[in-house]
This record gives structure tokens, sequence and C-alpha cells, in this order.
């Protein structure tokens, strides 16, 4: 999905109206409706200034708006051949499965190796029924600040900004 698919994707999961989103982060009251369509029509992009202030708002990480645009099924392919190259992903066939997966020891980012640990946690934790969809789901969107409090405090922090202004 494209940034500003991205943007009415979250928009509509946290139940909030365009004016809203756009008041929100500080547009004017006039415009602010305008703006976020132009956002997520595409008609606009949104500065860089402008994608972290909504996604603290739509309580997401920034990068969750800025995720590539994957339409189809060889752009998905073409991104997990370059994480192959960058990441050390592996593909292999068992049991009527393609499983892919990280061989640790050889991964040139080890970063990678904690945050798959994450996501593996986190998706046992799910089957397991330790944790809601919603509440993975907020994880997943808010990776790598997971950190309710963290998300809920600069939330505060920039509301409060934009209401001095």
């Amino acid at each position: 999905m494209a940034i500003g698919e991205r943007i009415r994707f979250f928009r509509m999961l946290r139940g909030m109206t365009q004016k809203y989103l756009g008041m929100t982060v500080g547009i004017n009251e006039k415009t602010a409706d305008i703006r976020i369509a132009q956002y997520e029509s595409g008609k606009r992009t949104p500065k860089p200034q402008m994608v972290q202030d909504l996604a603290m708002v739509l309580e997401v990480s920034p990068v969750a708006l800025e995720t590539p645009d994957i339409k189809y099924s060889e752009v998905a392919m073409q991104t997990l051949f370059a994480m192959e190259d960058k990441y050390g992903l592996n593909v292999e066939q068992s049991e009527g499965r393609a499983m892919i997966y990280l061989d640790f020891k050889d991964a040139p980012d080890k970063a990678m190796h904690s945050h798959l640990t994450k996501w593996a946690k986190k998706a046992a934790e799910l089957k397991a029924g330790e944790i809601s969809k919603e509440e993975y789901d907020n994880w997943r969107y808010r990776f790598p600040y997971s950190d309710a409090d963290e998300t809920s405090q600069k939330l505060r922090e920039l509301r409060k900004k934009h209401k001095s202004e």
C-alpha cells in the first residue's frame, strides 16, 4: 500500500474522521479534512515531520505508514529477493510448504535476528491465546516502538505541542 492508503487504513482502524486527524496533527480546521483527503488519495505526500506526527496520532510506527507498496506477488518476490541479499533470508520446501527463514549464524544484519525473535514470540503468544488479535496487531503496527507507554507519552506531547501553537 502507498502511504495514503496506509494513513486511511489506520485512520479508519482508529475510528477517526479526516478532520479530526488533520486538526490533531496541527492542520487548520478549515482545511484539515481536505489535506488528509489529499494525502489519502495520493494527490499530496506528507513531509517527513508530518509523517511523524500522523504516526503518533494514529499510534503506529512511522515505518508502518511508509511501508512499500506491494501490489503484486512479483513485487513481494522482489522484496524477498532483496531481503535475501541484505539480510541472509533463505527459503526451502518442506512437507509441502515453502518456508522462509533467517539463518542467524550467517545473517549479515544481527538486528534482524532480534526483530524476528520478538515477532516469533508475539506470534506464539497470539497462537496460545495469551494476547488478542488486536493486541498483536497493535504490537505489529507500532514496531519497533511497541512500548505503549512510550507511544502514549509521545502522543500527549504532540497534542500539547499543537494546542499551544
